[in-house]
């Protein structure tokens, strides 16, 4: 599992960014910038965020309150999108639930919930009869989540997750993406903060964020 790892705070693979300061962040550092700059879906003078995560992240179930105040304060400066990073290849099961819940119009109720469930509750939801009997006894109808499990727009979504994720350059979770091309992460920041605490880390990459966000309304 490649999931935000705080070991990369030690000594020895921080050194040289003692000037890096979250809220001034320096490219190469804190973040950094898309060679290829990948195409936004926000209009007007919103900026995209997206944040590319997996249900089965320890990281990413501690970043979820702290990314949604974040949102919040941001109002309507920003639009987030969530893509859900598929480890096991192409059927990841984890993204195939993630996307049958968008699909049936219920991530906004079930997201949380399966956070929850994995980190709180212990299930594991790593397979796909696993998945389908948690959704039902969670109180999901089996036959309508059977149908977007199954239907055309999911499974095109699912197969097309590896290509999206190789052209944000997004190979571990969280990694938030900013206006198509600004990529961090709590453990880029950490690095270049000599930050050990998660919470410290999350709150100083928030920081970072509040910065590239204010960077990409600029050119709006």
């Amino acid at each position: 599992m490649r999931s935000l790892r705080f070991a990369l705070v030690a000594a020895s693979l921080i050194a040289g960014f003692a000037n890096a300061s979250p809220a001034d962040p320096k490219n190469g550092a804190e973040y950094t910038t898309l060679s290829s700059p990948q195409p936004v879906q926000a209009t007007g003078k919103k900026v995209e965020v997206i944040e590319f995560f997996a249900y089965h992240c320890p990281a990413c179930n501690a970043m979820e309150p702290t990314l949604n105040a974040w949102v919040k304060k941001q109002g309507d400066n920003i639009v987030l999108r969530r893509i859900h990073l598929p480890f096991q290849g192409a059927n990841d099961p984890e993204a195939h639930l993630f996307l049958t819940l968008e699909a049936m119009g219920k991530l906004e109720e079930y997201h949380g919930k399966v956070f929850r469930a994995v980190h709180v509750e212990r299930q594991r939801l790593m397979k796909d009869d696993a998945i389908i009997d948690w959704a039902v006894k969670s109180g999901l109808d089996r036959a309508k989540f059977l149908e977007a499990w199954n239907s055309f727009g999911v499974q095109t979504k699912l197969r097309r997750l590896q290509a999206v994720a190789e052209a944000y350059k997004a190979s571990s979770t969280p990694t938030i993406v900013i206006d198509g091309k600004y990529v961090v992460s709590p453990a880029t920041v950490a690095q270049a903060n000599k930050i050990q605490g998660m919470n410290e880390a999350l709150s100083a990459t928030t920081q970072v964020m509040d910065a590239l966000v204010a960077k990409a309304a600029k050119t709006k």
